[in-house]
């Protein structure tokens, strides 16, 4: 990100019912960064927690079970996401060598992209690729 450019002012947010594994599968099989984990009671509960994609921007993320402000009004795995990488093939290979259900294929598209889409252990969708958007 340039230095003139504001930090990001979009956050998706997910909620799991495992946000804990969740958040490492995102980490560990997608290279997203864990940049703050709010710990709660109990052995899976995460009321909030800020991942941070290394090319800029990021997802917040919380456990389905925690129910302040109606976060939990929604379902989990019913999100899909584009993340823009530098690197396709190698993210392919890292996302489905740690487990990500492939959707689509890495593949090269006739508006120049290349990238592939996959789904996390809680059923989103995560669409992965070279296009950066018009903004």
């Amino acid at each position: 990100m340039a230095s003139d450019t504001p930090g990001p002012t979009v956050w998706p947010a997910l909620r799991y019912d495992n946000a804990k594994a969740a958040i490492a599968f995102l980490v560990d099989a997608f290279g997203f960064e864990a940049t703050l984990v709010v710990p709660a009671e109990g052995d899976r509960d995460v009321p909030h927690a800020e991942l941070r994609w290394p090319l800029g921007g990021g997802v917040m993320l919380g456990s389905r079970s925690f129910t302040e402000d109606g976060h939990d009004a929604f379902e989990t795995g019913i999100t899909s996401i584009y993340v823009v990488t530098d690197e396709p093939d190698a993210l392919f290979a890292r996302a489905t060598g740690a487990g990500a259900e492939l959707v689509r294929g890495l593949a090269d598209e006739d508006y120049g992209s290349r990238g592939f889409t996959v789904k996390d252990p809680e059923g989103n969708l995560w669409s992965f690729g070279t296009y950066r958007g018009t903004l």
